[in-house]
Order: structure tokens, then C-alpha cells, then sequence
């Protein structure tokens, strides 16, 4: 009966609390809930990176699960970096996710990094991580990448000299003799990856090797001793050593084609003797020049005296007049003188002249 009425005053048992403590209940609601989100959120961490997580450790490159979750709140693809460790792993190269992520945050590209890594290690080049993620950086924007560049260095590439995009088809230099010579050539060379950054590019390898085989041509006697011996151009270019500075090592330098040009020392001396020519004729136009000016001044000097002869001569007749009025000269003397004048007029006649003047 006082086990009844106990419980009667109580009233019914609660579960949460059967101590009765107070306080108990709210406590024991906050646990509860603290555990169910704890596990809805290991629930999604494993449902998201269990994959990635499982795949990593059976590929022997092991990435921790917080370490995945670290990557996703980072904003880094999460699955390019484990795959991108997985194949350096599998490949021999030990890399970890922190330098990929890293990389790929500075705005390389992870996967062409580790492909060339990959090859460069089966083909036996020496390239470090360091070196090749920053060749990647180095290239980005430029059309090239770091995994071009590591297989142009494993399979050489061939250049054409001159380059077909520039227009022109053959590089041209003239010999000693003054015959010019046609030639085109054929460049191999693999990528220097020690100065792969900030090393020449192509363009200045093309460059290099036309100013080679021009020097080279120059120095020959004849054009026949660069027909005889193509290789000749090929020995003196490689000689001089084109390469320093590039971002590529020359292997061989094949002379593809070689032809004949123009005569150009024989036009250069035709130009030549039509400059000289035109020098002497403008010489002779000055002299004839000078020459017609002197004749000019000549005549006008003769008409000069001729004016004066005639105003000597108009002075006669008043002479004659003077002397008649003077009584110095007689009418004899005057009749003489018209005989002599007129003896004179007919000799003129007959050998056709004609005086200037007579006495009047």
C-alpha cells in the first residue's frame, strides 16, 4: 500500500532522468544531437572522399581523409590531385598533394606537370619537380607547356630554315667570285631544358643559322667549292656554336638544297660602269655648258669692237670735211681717195665680203 500511494505522488517514471536529477534531460538532448550530426557528417564525409580515399591507398599513394576534406574547403579538384599523385606514385615519383596544390592554385596545370614528369623519367632526363612546375608557369599563355617541351627534348624536332611562314624559300649569299648561292637547310634540335625558361626561342635559332650559312658562303673562293662541298656550310655553322642561349640544343644542320643565283658581282659592275657613265656625261654637259657660255661671251665681245670699228669709221667723213675746210686736203687728194675706196669695194666683191663701212 505505501509502495502505491509513493508512486501515485510522484507520478509516472521518466526515462530520460530516472534519477530525477534536474537539468538531466536537456543535457542528455544535447549529447544526443551532438552525436547524430557527428554522424550525418562522417555519413557524407565517407559517402563523398571514401572513393577517392580507398582508391589512393590500394594505388600505395595514401591521402587522409582529412586531408581530402582540407583539399574540397580549399576549392582545389580534389580527384585531379589524388589521380595526379597516384600516376607519380605508380610512376616511381614520390610527390605529395601539397606542392600540387600548390600549383594548381598558382594557375599551373597539374596533369601536364606530372606527365612530364613521368617522361622524363622513363626517358632519363634530369628534371626536377621545382624545374618543371615553374617551366610551366613560365609557359603559361605562350601555346607551350612544360610536357611539349620534355618531349621535343626526348623525340628532336626538325626546323626549316628559312622558315616557310616568313616568304621566303632559300637563304641567299654570294661567293668571293661574285656568283650568287642558294640554300636551304634543315635544323634538328631537342629542347635545352636548363634554359628552356628564359632562353631564345626559335626564331632566333632560324635567325642564327641563315647568318651562318651566309658567312659561310662568303668566305668560299668560289660558287663551285660550295657545290662541291655542301657540308662545308653545315661544319662552319655548327662551329660557331648557335645554340648559347637558346632554349634548344642544335644537333645537326642539313643542307637540303643548294642552287645557283644571279651574277651579282657582274651587275653590280654594270651598275657600276652606268654610274660612271652617267658621272662623265654630266662632266661633258658642265664643260659644254661652259664651253657655249665662252662662245657667247666671245661674240658679244666681237660685236663689242665691231661698234666700235663703225664709230671710228663714222668719224672719217668729218675728218675729211675738217681737213677741206682747213685747206689740208685737195680736191686731188679727195679723188684718190674715192679711187682707192672703190678699188677696194670690187677686191671685197669678187672674194664676198663686205666692208663694215665706207667714206661717204
Amino acid at each position: 500500500m505505501k509502495s502505491t500511494a509513493f508512486a501515485a505522488v510522484q507520478g509516472p517514471l521518466d526515462l530520460s532522468n530516472p534519477l530525477g536529477i534536474p537539468g538531466l534531460a536537456s543535457l542528455s538532448n544535447v549529447f544526443l544531437m551532438a552525436f547524430l550530426l557527428a554522424g550525418f557528417v562522417f555519413a557524407v564525409v565517407i559517402f563523398n572522399f571514401f572513393g577517392l580515399w580507398l582508391r589512393a591507398n590500394i594505388s600505395g599513394a595514401p591521402v587522409s581523409l582529412g586531408r581530402l576534406v582540407a583539399m574540397r574547403l580549399r576549392r582545389v579538384p580534389v580527384a585531379q590531385i589524388v589521380d595526379a599523385r597516384i600516376t607519380a606514385v605508380k610512376a616511381g615519383l614520390q610527390i605529395d598533394t601539397d606542392p600540387l596544390e600548390a600549383h594548381y592554385l598558382a594557375g599551373g596545370s597539374v596533369n601536364e606537370v606530372i606527365l612530364a614528369l613521368v617522361a622524363a623519367e622513363k626517358s632519363g632526363i634530369q628534371l626536377s619537380f621545382d624545374h618543371a612546375r615553374g617551366i610551366d608557369l613560365a609557359t603559361k599563355g605562350t601555346g607551350k607547356t612544360v610536357l611539349d617541351a620534355v618531349k621535343t627534348s626526348i623525340n628532336p624536332r626538325v626546323i626549316d630554315c628559312p622558315n616557310p611562314a616568313s616568304g621566303k624559300t632559300t637563304i641567299d649569299g654570294v661567293a668571293k667570285d661574285g656568283i650568287g648561292v642558294k640554300a636551304k637547310a634543315r635544323v634538328t634540335v631537342r629542347t635545352n631544358l636548363t634554359q628552356f625558361v628564359g632562353g631564345a626561342t626559335e626564331e632566333t635559332v632560324v635567325a642564327r643559322v641563315g647568318e651562318g650559312i651566309v658567312s659561310a658562303i662568303g668566305s668560299a673562293d668560289t660558287y663551285k667549292q660550295v657545290l662541291e662541298n655542301p657540308d662545308r656550310i653545315s661544319k662552319a655553322v655548327l662551329a660557331k656554336g648557335l645554340d648559347s642561349g637558346t632554349a634548344f640544343e642544335i644537333l645537326s644542320i642539313d643542307i637540303a638544297d643548294v642552287d645557283i643565283g644571279e651574277n651579282i658581282g657582274a651587275k653590280l659592275q654594270a651598275e657600276q660602269a652606268d654610274a660612271d657613265k652617267r658621272v662623265a656625261q654630266a662632266n661633258a654637259e658642265v664643260r659644254r655648258a661652259a664651253a657655249v657660255a665662252a662662245e657667247q661671251e666671245m661674240r658679244a665681245k666681237t660685236q663689242e669692237m665691231r661698234a666700235k670699228v663703225v664709230e671710228a669709221e663714222a668719224a672719217v667723213p668729218q675728218a675729211i670735211a675738217e681737213a677741206f675746210r682747213a685747206g689740208n686736203l685737195g680736191v686731188m687728194d679727195f679723188a684718190r681717195l674715192k679711187n682707192v675706196q672703190a678699188d677696194t669695194e670690187m677686191r671685197e666683191s669678187i672674194a664676198g665680203t663686205e666692208r663694215t663701212g665706207e667714206v661717204e
